[in-house]
């Protein structure tokens, strides 16, 4: 039954899953992100490596991760990953689309298969064949991801490119901001989410579908992703991390979120997104 459910968090093909961070200095990185909400680290790899690869963990579930910058590679930066069940086939799909493969498919231990693409509009994102690491496994709670929204000059160029690849629609009824991938409320109902489509009844239909956000801004010179983290008061957060060495580049309040985008001290830009819904929204 799906309410016995007591599995990992899964992601279908398609599903953005994972999100980690590029440090020029990743034990740097690990002090201002565990101030900052609270993470604790577990380090893949080799033990007592320099620069490893560290596993962000929140109540003992993973939230993302820290890694060291690649020789030759852009500097630090958010990456947002999507799923794919084959990641060979998925480069295929990418480069018919007019896309790029930058960092070709590599293994990542006993963790799955790992690779770097750029959209035709210079967006970069991630793609992730699980092996034994589905994913992150606590999201949209105060200090785990929340979000990844794809900013872009031309929504009907993006979408084309992203729903050729991984099946991404947007539906009017839900309004433009709103990618969804058709199925993936099903999937959230059958594994951790049993209750999803009661408790959201009175949402548009399509709504538990959605997995990522689409943002139009006709002045940028091409695309990007823009990852968010839920914390519990944007203002507290802002100037947390403003203490630690971040730069707080703009805050603004809308109907659902108040919302701050940072630079980490390294100069990563990530979203602080405090809930604020709505009194009647019920969801």
């Amino acid at each position: 039954m799906a309410d016995e459910y007591e599995g990992p968090r899964t992601y279908p093909e398609g599903v953005p899953c994972w999100v980690d961070a590029k440090q020029s200095d990743v034990r740097a990185g690990a002090e201002f992100y565990g101030v900052l909400f609270g993470w604790e680290f577990i380090e893949a790899g080799q033990p007592g490596e320099d620069q490893p690869y560290l596993f962000a963990q929140l109540d003992g579930r993973d939230v993302g991760a820290l890694e060291p910058v690649a020789p030759g590679q852009p500097g630090a930066a958010w990456i947002s990953y999507i799923a794919c069940d084959d990641i060979e086939d998925a480069c295929l799909r990418i480069e018919r689309a007019h896309g790029l493969v930058g960092v070709p498919p590599a293994d990542a231990g006993p963790y799955g298969r790992g690779a770097l693409c750029t959209d035709p509009q210079g967006a970069v994102f991630g793609l992730w064949q699980a092996g034994a690491h589905p994913g992150s496994q606590i999201v949209n709670v105060p200090g785990a991801w929340n979000f990844s929204d794809l900013h872009t000059p031309d929504a009907a160029a993006a979408l084309a490119f992203y729903g050729e690849v991984f099946g991404w629609q947007v539906d009017p009824g839900l309004g433009s901001g709103m990618i969804r991938l058709p199925g993936y409320g099903d999937h959230l109902a059958s594994t951790v989410d049993p209750g999803i489509h009661e408790r959201q009844a009175l949402a548009p239909p399509g709504f538990a579908d959605v997995i990522a956000g689409l943002t139009v801004d006709p002045r940028a010179p091409g695309a990007a992703w823009e990852i968010r983290f839920s914390v519990a008061d944007r203002d507290k957060s802002a100037a947390d991390a403003e203490r630690l060495g971040a730069t707080v580049q703009s805050r603004a309040d809308g109907e659902w979120t108040r919302d701050a985008v940072i630079i980490d001290p390294q100069g990563a830009r990530l979203v602080l997104s405090q809930f604020t819904p709505p009194d009647a929204a019920g969801f």
